[in-house]
């Protein structure tokens, strides 16, 4: 999973969310140096991605992206579920996006000295670009793939990536709503987040019955 969908699935607890944030910057047991709040935001990280890795849902449309992207193609579908996360936010929340991601910033800005080095060198840009938000939009999208090229081991295929997405729009959005579910499920089973959600007549039956 990505940044807004990390966040979101942290639940209400401020430091539960900035240890989930932050989680792939604490390598190992370095998260036993943290409070217990972080301590389970790090491994609630962890427990995420591992379960996204290796759920059948995921790899379903992972194939999509494998051409190009190969070991790298679930980081790519991680940006396309916060797509869809972001796009359909009023099917997960009752706070409205601009308000919960504001309210995100201001925590970060508070908590700012418990953030890993290479967190805290980042941070300042993504809030001044506002870059949760612009999940959204595809260009949102394209950008941050095109970040990720340049500062990761990601490959620069990001036109490809787009294609990709804009043909099959429909099939990664019923991908997620069909496994968004499912993580949402896990989380609250393995860690007791609970997660109010309304869904409205236009979300997928496949989310509606799970």
């Amino acid at each position: 999973m990505n940044l807004m969908a990390h966040i979101y699935l942290s639940g209400d607890e401020e430091l539960v969310k900035i240890g989930n944030f932050m989680g792939d910057y604490v390598k190992g047991k370095r998260y036993l140096n943290y409070r217990k709040p972080l301590q389970k935001g790090i491994l609630l990280h962890r427990s995420i991605d591992g379960f996204t890795d290796h759920h059948k849902t995921p790899k379903m449309v992972k194939k999509l992206l494998r051409p190009r992207y190969h070991k790298y193609s679930g980081i790519v579908l991680d940006i396309f579920y916060d797509h869809f996360l972001t796009t359909n936010w009023h099917d997960f929340s009752n706070i409205p996006l601009n308000q919960f991601v504001e309210d995100f910033h201001n925590l970060l800005w508070d908590k700012f000295q418990i953030l890993p080095a290479p967190v805290q060198s980042f941070v300042p840009t993504m809030i001044k670009r506002k870059r949760l938000l612009s999940y959204g939009e595809m260009e949102g999208v394209r950008k941050s793939l095109k970040i990720m090229s340049q500062y990761t081991s990601l490959p620069d295929e990001t036109d490809y990536a787009m294609n990709i997405l804009s043909d099959h729009y429909d099939i990664f959005s019923g991908n997620f709503f069909e496994f968004f579910p499912k993580l949402i499920e896990h989380v609250r089973k393995h860690y007791g987040i609970e997660l109010c959600y309304s869904l409205n007549s236009n979300t997928p039956s496949s989310f509606k019955n799970n």
